[in-house]
């Protein structure tokens, strides 16, 4: 059998969202987004010691896996957890984590 054959669809989305979570930083980015009761719209970076660059790069993972969204407001960038994906992590890790 296959490799392709037996990972499913799920076996994919929990990856890429793994993948999506597994730098400090992201988890850090969506604890603090998701602490708050609306979206973000400072400057991440005065949250965190690194580089605009090396930040939108951790934003861009986060972006791509669907656990955040953006919006541009000049001059700042608004930032909120994608609360319908975020629900779903949490539901596809409760089950791949459950005893």
């Amino acid at each position: 059998m296959a490799t392709k054959d037996i990972l499913t669809d799920r076996h994919k989305k929990i990856a890429k969202l793994a993948k999506a979570m597994s730098h400090p930083v992201r988890i850090y980015v969506m604890e603090l987004l998701s602490s708050q009761a609306c979206c973000y719209s400072g400057d991440l970076s005065d949250e965190l010691p690194i580089a605009k660059s090396t930040l939108s790069q951790h934003l861009k993972e986060l972006k791509n896996a669907g656990l955040i969204q953006g919006e541009i407001e000049t001059p700042k960038v608004k930032y909120c957890v994608n609360k319908e994906n975020w629900k779903e992590a949490k539901i596809l890790f409760n089950e791949l984590l459950k005893d």
